[in-house]
This record gives C-alpha cells, sequence and structure tokens, in this order.
C-alpha cells in the first residue's frame, strides 16, 4: 500500500508537468490551428533561464555548473521564476512573429518544419552557451524528504502539484468567464467573423503563443529541482505532453489536463513493476485511445456548416 502511494503521489507530480505542457499545445491549436513542435525545448530553456537567474543571486556566472551547496532564497527563487515566465513569453512572440504567421496561412504545412527549426537554433544556442552537462538545482521548497503516513515525498513534488493545479484553475476560469477567455474562443470558432465583431485577431494568436510558451518554462523550471536540468530533459517532457493532449483531446483543455495526469499516474505505477515497460506502456495507450476516440478521451467531433 506505502508503494502504490508513493507511486500515486509521484505519478501526480510528473503528470502535472506533463498536463501544463499539453495544456500549452491546446491553447495554440484551438486558437491558431498549429503547433509549436518545438515545446520540449521551451520546456528545456525555461530551466535553464531560471537556473542562470538562481546562478546571478548567487554571485556566480549563469554558465557555471554548480551551486556548490550555496542557497539562492525565496526572493531569488521567486525572481527566477518570474524570468523564466517573462523570457519564455518572449521567445514564444518571436517563434509565432518568425516561425508560424508567415506560413499559417500558406498552403500546406511549412509551419512545422518552421516551428521544429526553431527548436534546433534554440537548443543549439543553449549547447552553445551552457553546454551539454546536466545541473542540480537547488529547490525553492528544501530537499528534505517529507514523511506522510509511512511514504517519503519530496517538497519539490507538493509544490509541482500545487502550483500546476492553480495555474490549471486560473486557466480554465480565464477561458470561460472572461472576456480574454471569449475572445480566444471566439478566435479559435472563425478568425474571420471574430474580427468583425472587433476582436483584434493577431493580437489573440500572439497572447496563445505568449501563454504556451511560458506554460513549457513554468513546467521546466519547476522540474529542474527533481530531474536536472539539462537541455535535453524537455524532449521526453514535450513528447508525453504532446501524448496527453492527444489522449485527453487536443481541442479540450480540461481534457488535456487530465489526460497529463493518466499518462503521469499510469508511468509511475508501470514503474513500479518494470521501469523498462514504462513507454511501451504511455504508448500503447495513446495508440489505443487513437484508435478507438480519434478526438481523445474528451475531444469533440468538430462540424463545418456549408
Amino acid at each position: 500500500m506505502e508503494s502504490i502511494l508513493q507511486a500515486l503521489i509521484s505519478g501526480l507530480a510528473v503528470g502535472s508537468a506533463y498536463s501544463l505542457v499539453a495544456l500549452g499545445f491546446s491553447v495554440t491549436f484551438t486558437t491558431t490551428k498549429t503547433l509549436n513542435f518545438s515545446h520540449g525545448e521551451f520546456v528545456s530553456a525555461g530551466a535553464f533561464i531560471g537556473m542562470s537567474v538562481l546562478f546571478l543571486a548567487v554571485g556566480k556566472l549563469p554558465t557555471s555548473t554548480s551551486f556548490g551547496g550555496a542557497d539562492p532564497g525565496a526572493p531569488a527563487q521567486l525572481g527566477a521564476l518570474l524570468a523564466s515566465l517573462a523570457v519564455m513569453g518572449l521567445i514564444g512572440w518571436l517563434l509565432f512573429t518568425l516561425g508560424v504567421r508567415p506560413f499559417s496561412k500558406r498552403p500546406g504545412m511549412a509551419w512545422v518544419m518552421s516551428t521544429l527549426g526553431f527548436g534546433v537554433i534554440l537548443q543549439s544556442i543553449g549547447l552553445a552557451i551552457w553546454g551539454p552537462k546536466p545541473v542540480v538545482v537547488p529547490s525553492p521548497v528544501g530537499d528534505d524528504v517529507i514523511r506522510l503516513v509511512g511514504i517519503g515525498v519530496r517538497p519539490q513534488e507538493i509544490l509541482m502539484l500545487f502550483v500546476s493545479v492553480i495555474i490549471m484553475v486560473a486557466f480554465d476560469h480565464v477561458m470561460r468567464k472572461t472576456m480574454m477567455g471569449k475572445a480566444m474562443r471566439a478566435v479559435a470558432q472563425n478568425q474571420n467573423v471574430a474580427s468583425l465583431m472587433g476582436i483584434n485577431v493577431d493580437l489573440v494568436m500572439i497572447g496563445a503563443f505568449v501563454i504556451s510558451s511560458s506554460l513549457a518554462g513554468l513546467s521546466g523550471f519547476l522540474l529542474a529541482p527533481i530531474a536536472q536540468a539539462s537541455l535535453f530533459m524537455g524532449l521526453a517532457v514535450g513528447l508525453k505532453g504532446f501524448s496527453a493532449a492527444m489522449v485527453g483531446g487536443l481541442n479540450n483543455a480540461r481534457g488535456c489536463v487530465f489526460g497529463g495526469f493518466i499518462l503521469g499516474v499510469l508511468e509511475s505505477f508501470v514503474n513500479l513493476w518494470s521501469a523498462q515497460w514504462r513507454e511501451v506502456a504511455i504508448f500503447g495507450l495513446v495508440i489505443l485511445v487513437l484508435a478507438l476516440r480519434p478526438n481523445g478521451l474528451f475531444g469533440t467531433n468538430v462540424v463545418e456548416k456549408v
């Protein structure tokens, strides 16, 4: 029973990271009908931007490879988080402006290669600055294991789950109850009609990529103290986040969130039995769901009237 509870909590914590990434995919797809296929690199970039600010806070160069036991402190952690969100939002704006908008209205899928190429460029710049070595990042809540009913839980896992749930609940409220959310849903439904109703369609689409990229940066920042900061850490997270969006339903934000938690918990439980079968179970589930429900568990068919 203790092992099951341990796997459940760890699965929910990792699943929350997948949910944030899946939510980012959903935001851009429903608003612009495009996807950022370099989302994994954005997760890694968010981790390294936050890490660099923490290095500066303890008096080290941003390209350092170890904190040497130094504790940046809570104000520095908050500043690193805000810097990560802001810089990743700016990079999201650049991606849309340079890599998506010029190709989105043209026939074909040139925007797929442009987003992939943007990710390769981003990773190459990161390797040139920080190198390939992973870095152990101090947690803002410490690394002492918390004992609850016989199981050990890392404080960072609880923090990641708590922050992710708050962000996802807030986003759901914004999308359903505010004018900004209504504008985004209107653009997702029909861009031409939304423009005629006075909505700035370009601004809404830019906002979608800024939000999506910021969510990726948040995911990387929260994962770094658990998985270590590495420029290759985002590959698996991005792929599984996209898989979570497909399982839950790419056009349903709530479904994407549930899809992330489903994959995280499944991964954790299979890991109890045999780690070698973890990826087989996850992508086997993805294939099964798409075979039975091509639009995902919570997705809906889009019917266009002519």
